[in-house]
């Protein structure tokens, strides 16, 4: 088969978007290869097309759990066999997913960065057929970047366990300084890179810097059709400003991490089929949505960076029709960002009672703890403390770039079980614990395959079939693990926590505060870059192109300085045609104002009264009081 059949039979596409087949042409020659494609360009494609014509597996290492679980959905729908593995997911659940992937059918392997980590997970992939390394969000390596993830240096060991595979590393956003720094650190070889331009012709930028910004989103949402995307701070100010958009007769709804499960899945489905025209969301959501016919992205706040600014701004027009990409802006916004700024960066006194708060909030003795994971309350934990959520969280970044511990984002893991015994003992144990038959045969006839792997389960349903009680079936489950009947590893939703050495003590904890200083004066360079682009009056497509290294771009005559630009010139333009038909009418003989107006073919009364006036005031036509002359 090849790339275009694999496309057509799985995708159902006839064509690859530009840069996929010379991207999915480099890999299959084995290359090491860097891709640049702008949010919605269709990076899986190019890792999954290739590994889906090679034979083996194809290791894909992504930071964001919701993507990997969603990916895999995908993959499984089209009948191409592929598992996650990230944290939160118990050892035997791991190691039989480990043992699919070496000795059964499964085409990819998602891992998440903290999962290469684990020693019982490098020494399978050493046992596997790997056909690629795909690097989803490679610019999550980088130290130079706005998302450095720490754990995301462990990925270059993939390469140090299957040298002669090629690696794919792909992102949507990265400076010139930031992909030197990805081939650095992945060690790419005699690396291809492809980069699409992160210029979009239909993406219309504009910078409103006012005061009443409540006032202007109305004015957005009532004057642009179809549907859109706000973006604000936190948690609290998404549902203020969808209430406040339904008070203005307007469909909205609001969107964060902090929401159920379901409520997330149920509010994301209805705008994603245009029952909601309006989500009003922190930048929790949109990764890895692909809702082409978003006509609207406004930024009530100022963002942390122009990466996430143009990431998030690309979820418009991505059906290639005109869409708007609007950032409101004041001076409070700027002192506030770069208030966040100062106060996020903690002491190296303060990261170390982060992490001797994290000792005694799981109650870990020193010497102890490595390789533990725990469920991550930050709220409850910055509440237990007293401590600054902002500084709390930057300061688990630094342990965890220095190796302490890994910290996984908040997302759904269902519920799962599998049988620890064979079918006989299972049997031999109904009959002996007839109180237990009920439930074991519901999980038999309601979920196959759970004597070889874990499966989803939802204990609603086994309530619902056995007519007992949410309580009673987990109390029935709990028992069945107690018995060594099952396995049973019961929902969460909560961000994991992992130790990667034992507890330390406070003097020997080793803090780099160099490093540190290096952060904070990238943070504050990104900072500055984005009050610029909201302050500077200069084309925001030139902007956002020179900080992403096209340095010869041309503007792009749609942003609101471009339009306000052509204005004036068109403005400029009238005037001048209009000057040239007074000069004409007025060559040959002396007319009153009424005569010499009703001569001028363009422009308004008002307009060529204004130039018939200018004129005169600049000498270039006289008047004896009732007629006008050259």
């Amino acid at each position: 088969m090849t790339a275009t059949e694999i496309l057509k039979r799985y995708w159902g596409f006839d064509v690859f978007r530009p840069l996929q087949e010379e991207i999915i042409n480099s890999v299959l020659k084995g290359k090491d290869t860097l891709a640049l494609l702008p949010t919605g360009g269709g990076k899986s494609i190019c890792f999954q097309v290739p590994a889906l014509l090679m034979e083996g597996i194809c290791i894909v290492v992504s930071p964001l759990v919701a993507l990997m679980k969603d990916q895999v959905e995908h993959l499984k729908s089209r009948g191409i066999e592929a598992v996650a593995i990230y944290a939160g997911m118990g050892k035997r659940e791991i190691d039989i997913l480990l043992d699919n992937c070496i000795y059964g059918k499964i085409k990819f392997l998602y891992l998440s960065p903290e999962r290469l980590l684990s020693e019982i997970v490098r020494a399978r992939i050493s046992y596997m057929n790997v056909n690629l390394i795909a690097i989803d969000e490679a610019h999550c390596i980088s130290q130079w970047g706005y998302d450095f993830r720490p754990p995301y240096l462990k990925v270059k060991e993939l390469r140090e366990i299957h040298p002669d595979k090629p690696v794919l590393a792909l992102t949507a956003t990265a400076t010139p300084r930031v992909r030197t720094d990805i081939i650095d650190k992945l060690v790419l070889k005699d690396v291809q890179v492809f980069v699409k331009s992160f210029s979009r012709k239909n993406l219309s930028y504009v910078v409103f810097n006012l005061e009443d910004k409540h006032k202007k989103l109305i004015e957005i949402a009532r004057n642009v059709k179809g549907c859109g995307l706000v973006y604000v701070r936190n948690r609290r100010e998404t549902a203020e400003i969808a209430m406040f958009l339904q008070r203005n007769k307007i469909s909205a709804d609001f969107y964060h991490a902090g929401l159920e499960k379901d409520q997330r899945f149920k509010k994301q489905e209805d705008w994603k089929k245009d029952k909601i025209r309006i989500m009003v969301a922190t930048n929790a959501f949109g990764m890895g949505i692909d809702k082409p016919n978003v006509r609207f992205v406004v930024h009530l706040d100022l963002p942390e960076s122009l990466e996430a600014y143009y990431q998030e701004a690309g979820r418009a027009g991505r059906d290639e029709h005109r869409a708007f990409a609007v950032l409101l802006s004041n001076k409070s916004d700027q002192l506030s960002l770069e208030a966040k700024y100062t106060d996020s960066f903690p002491s190296v006194e303060e990261i170390k009672k982060v992490y001797h708060y994290l000792g005694n909030y799981y109650q870990l003795a020193f010497g102890v703890g490595q390789g533990l994971n725990f469920e991550f309350d930050l709220a409850d934990f910055c509440k237990r403390f007293n401590i600054s959520v902002i500084k709390t969280i930057t300061a688990l970044k630094f342990l965890e770039r220095d190796g302490y511990l890994a910290l996984s984002e908040n997302v759904f893991i269902p519920s799962r079980l599998m049988f620890t015994i064979g079918h006989e003992e299972v049997y031999r144990f109904q009959i002996e614990n007839s109180s237990f038959d009920p439930i074991i045969k519901t999980i038999q006839r309601s979920y196959g395959g759970a004597f070889d792997n874990y499966v989803k389960i939802k204990e609603s349903d086994l309530s619902n079939r056995l007519r007992i009680s949410y309580n009673d079936v987990i109390a029935y489950l709990k028992k069945l693990q107690e018995f060594g009947v099952i396995s049973y590893l019961p929902q969460t939703d909560q961000p994991q926590l992992q130790f990667l050495v034992p507890r330390t003590d406070f003097t020997h904890l080793d803090i780099d505060a160099k490093y540190i200083k290096l952060r904070k004066q990238i943070q504050k360079d990104q900072i500055e870059a984005v009050i610029a682009y909201a302050s500077v009056y200069s084309c925001r497509n030139v902007q956002l192109l020179h900080y992403f290294g096209e340095s010869n771009a041309e503007k792009c005559g749609v942003c609101d300085v471009c339009l306000a630009e052509k204005k004036r010139g068109d403005e400029q333009d009238l005037d001048d045609r209009i000057d040239f038909e007074i000069s004409v009418a007025l060559q040959s003989q002396h007319l009153d104002l009424d005569e010499l107006v009703g001569k001028i073919q363009i422009g308004s009364d008002n307009e060529k009264i204004e130039r018939i006036r200018e004129m005169l005031d600049a000498g270039k036509i006289k008047t004896d009081g009732k007629k006008y002359y050259l």
